[in-house]
């Protein structure tokens, strides 16, 4: 992703402290730590009722109120074949739903990356992690 033009910020000396000990905690940057803060707030307050959690490396958008995360329940509506279907089906309501595919909508290159991720066949999990057992339904 291209870079916009540097500028420079003044945080409060509490805020700057904070940023300080979470770019130590990851080891990255100050500057690599504000970019993916404002990201995740931009992208809230763009889509309110979308959280983030998960490590560093592989934060993800998830659904308030409902435990899923928003590929979780994009692959749902794939798999329902239908939002109606989906929400008649589940304790997801409307709104939960067109809130995650407006998200996926916005992302989906972020959100198909882990419906596939979630859909990679068997056998290749089983080299990937062949320590693990797997139970067939």
């Amino acid at each position: 992703m291209a870079k916009g033009q540097p500028f420079s910020v003044r945080l409060d000396e509490e805020t700057e402290k904070l940023v300080e000990a979470e770019a130590r905690r990851t080891r990255r940057s100050k500057s690599a730590v504000v970019e993916a803060l404002t990201e995740e707030a931009a992208r809230a307050r763009r889509f309110p009722g979308i959280a983030f959690r998960g490590d560093d490396a592989r934060r993800r958008a998830w659904v308030i109120g409902t435990g899923l995360d928003v590929w979780e329940i994009a692959q749902m509506v794939e798999d329902f074949d239908s939002t109606k279907k989906l929400v008649a089906e589940t304790q997801l309501t409307p709104a939960q739903v067109r809130l995650a595919l407006a998200y996926r909508d916005a992302y989906s290159a972020e959100v198909d990356e882990a419906i596939a991720d979630n859909r990679r066949p068997l056998e290749e999990l089983r080299a990937l992690f062949p320590f693990i057992e797997v139970v067939e339904a």
